[in-house]
């Protein structure tokens, strides 16, 4: 049968098995039964007669979901809370009269996704720190090389290897504040009823308002979060899912760019992605290494990206305190949003600890460029010597343009330093050209800045993280 029905790659092939669980019925609906159990109890310190053996019932039974009693009702009653409601009350006999005592679904449904949203946070938090420490290995090591860097993917100056990837990591430093702060504004819906007045359980403890915040309290503590949204309406404002996924969107744009970069720095042969011993790059031509972490991840990313509009346009369009046009949507939007990012941040991290970087190829990239990045300098020499600036700069054009026909023609090598060196009106040899041609005098402050950004920026966060850095690679899946 597993052959015969749709599946979903980003369980099946991408994510890892830890965010899938954090996303699979089991989580769900054991987090379902831990919410009733801390509703119970608060209800029980608060007064109302619920007793220790009911209590106990439940808790027996916590882990075990009798799936078959439960889709059995919902086809019945086509509810599914109460359904489950039902089949929980069917293995605790005692104490099913007080399950979901005075709740309204979205207790369980909206609770058990912030604790969701919030755990899958932690975990992408955690890559991404991961994800850090190596970026920032590798910025250090390469932070003196020199290698031309583009606009327009046009040569332009020459930065250093370690200086690019810092641009990658800050974008990722970004990311992890983001998601940091994200995780931190996390709150539960709470025990809020059906309008998010809180009406039922204020009629349970006899118009004790007190109780009915205290109540809200203890079951945030219960299940390990430090408060509840203030105010609702039956659901938790659907813009926090549109603020999540929005982060984890962030997360997905950094990390296609990143990708698109590999995959330019892969065509130069500069830099690749890592390649494995037995792996095929093409079915039709056995020589090629083509960047399959790398466009796996711009594949994931814009699915991620594209997918944020989905709680945008939720939480856009609900109606007063509540309408359910948002309940089939997230059930798609939000797990899947998750799943990428998982994803996508374990081949970032794939790649990142097994960059291949080839030096020689760098460096003649260098050396066929850098005749042309020197000509304001080299005509500022030729003018220190006695030539006339005008004249030169003219000069420098018609160099230029004859080195870089002749490299369009097929030319092994950039002869622009010999035609300036013959050229009597710079009245400049070649040894003296050799010496202002020395790449890292070209690089400005790339090396400066690559330093005091890991320094002063990146290792404070990976400090205060340490304990989440481990040393694994990301599983690529598939």
């Amino acid at each position: 049968m597993k052959h015969d029905t749709a599946s979903n790659p980003l369980t099946e092939r991408y994510a890892s098995r830890e965010m899938s669980y954090l996303f699979s019925s089991n989580f769900k609906f054991r987090t379902w039964r831990r919410l009733w159990i801390a509703l119970a109890e608060a209800e029980q310190e608060l007064g109302l007669p619920i007793s220790d053996a009911q209590i106990a019932e439940l808790r027996a039974h916590a882990e075990e979901i009798n799936y078959d009693e439960a889709e059995k009702r919902e086809r019945e009653v086509r509810h599914d809370v109460m359904a489950h409601v039902h089949a929980f009350g069917l293995q605790a006999p005692s104490a099913k009269g007080i399950i979901h005592l005075g709740a309204t679904s979205a207790y369980v449904t909206d609770n058990t996704d912030i604790l969701q949203m919030a755990e899958g946070l932690r975990i992408i938090r955690r890559r991404i720190v991961n994800l850090m420490a190596k970026l920032r290995e590798f910025a250090w090591k390469w932070r003196a090389t020199p290698t031309l860097a583009f606009t327009h993917f046009q040569p332009a100056q020459l930065t250093t290897v370690g200086k690019r990837a810092t641009l990658w990591l800050h974008d990722v430093l970004l990311d992890y504040r983001d998601l940091q702060f994200r995780e931190s504004q996390l709150a539960l819906l709470g025990v809020k009823g059906a309008t998010g007045t809180q009406a039922s359980f204020l009629n349970l403890f006899g118009g004790d308002e007190a109780k009915v915040h205290r109540l809200e309290q203890l079951v945030a503590e219960k299940v390990g979060m430090r408060r509840s949204y203030p105010v609702s309406g039956q659901t938790y404002s659907r813009k926090v899912d549109s603020q999540v996924v929005n982060a984890l969107s962030g997360f997905a744009q950094s990390a296609s760019k990143f990708a698109y970069d590999m995959r330019l720095l892969q065509h130069l042969r500069e830099i690749e992605e890592p390649f494995e011993e037995e792996q095929i790059g093409s079915s039709a031509m056995p020589y090629k290494r083509n960047p399959m972490r790398a466009e796996r991840i711009d594949a994931l990313t814009r699915h991620l990206i594209v997918n944020a509009l989905n709680p945008a346009f939720t939480a856009a369009t609900q109606w007063f305190e509540r309408t359910l046009d948002d309940s089939a949507n997230r059930r798609i939007a939000i797990p899947e949003a998750f799943l990428a990012a998982d994803a996508v941040a374990l081949i970032y991290d794939n790649i990142a600890a097994g960059f291949v970087v080839h030096e020689d190829v760098i460096a003649s990239i260098v050396a066929r460029e850098l005749p042309f990045l020197m000509t304001e300098n080299l005509m500022m020499e030729g003018a220190s010597r006695g030539g006339d600036r005008q004249v030169l700069h003219e000069r420098i054009r018609i160099h230029a343009k004859a080195a870089a026909d002749a490299l369009k023609a097929g030319a092994a090598k950039n002869d622009l330093f010999d035609r300036i060196a013959a050229d009597e009106l710079f009245g400049i040899d070649r040894a003296s050209i050799e010496q202002l041609s020395r790449p890292e005098d070209y690089t400005g402050l790339a090396k400066q800045q690559t330093e005091r950004f890991l320094l002063e920026e990146v290792d404070p966060v990976l400090e205060s993280e340490h304990e989440q850095i481990r040393d694994e690679v990301g599983e690529v899946r598939v």
